[in-house]
């Protein structure tokens, strides 16, 4: 049995596809204010580049390419949706999830690292903002991976399949949210 609405009649656009962009917009607003003032204050505030230089630099490129390849599986996952494939679809996602995880361990290094040489979260503004985004970013992984997780079940029994282009929408905006992100908070010092 379908939901009563599905889709809605003003716009012709699902119902879910619809939430979802509501939800990519405020999480845009949300990482574009946070982001905003990163930049304000770093050009106020030219001893950032020299924090900066602490970053891991090679850590962040290595998660920008885990990113980009998991962004790469949703598509499949989603190419295999659309011809009702769902078994293929559910194993994408699930290289996807490998990717988040992938993501979040290579992360759980670095910030052990950092924070062992006291780079902490109260050394100073810059730590401070990089904490704040790439941890706000991670939340953003991690509930990623635990709906890609519930869409990628109900996929291998070929049950709500259009899902897995919501969920792909969802990852491609989180990838987009690190490619500003790492360049502004390892690149540029």
């Amino acid at each position: 049995m379908k939901p009563i609405a599905t889709t809605r009649s003003a716009t012709g656009i699902p119902t879910g596809r619809l939430a979802l962009w509501w939800v990519v917009g405020s999480e845009i607003v949300i990482f574009g204010g946070l982001l905003a003032s990163y930049i304000m204050h770093r050009i106020g505030h030219p001893e950032f580049g020299d924090y900066a230089a602490h970053t891991n630099t090679w850590a962040g490129a290595l998660n920008t390419f885990v990113l980009l390849t998991s962004s790469l599986f949703a598509v499949l996952a989603h190419q295999a949706a659309e011809k009702g494939d769902g078994r293929k679809a559910h194993r994408f996602l699930w290289y996807t999830i490998g990717g988040a995880v992938t993501f979040l361990v290579v992360k759980g290094f670095e910030w052990t690292h950092e924070i062992h040489q006291g780079y902490t979260i109260t050394a100073n503004a810059f730590w401070s903002f990089y904490y704040t985004a790439a941890g706000l970013h991670g939340l953003h992984v991690i509930a990623g991976a635990i709906v890609m997780g519930v869409v990628a079940h109900k996929a291998k029994r070929n049950e709500e399949l259009q899902r897995v282009e919501l969920v792909g929408i969802y990852w491609h905006f989180v990838d987009i949210v690190w490619i500003f992100l790492f360049p502004l908070l390892y690149i540029a010092k």
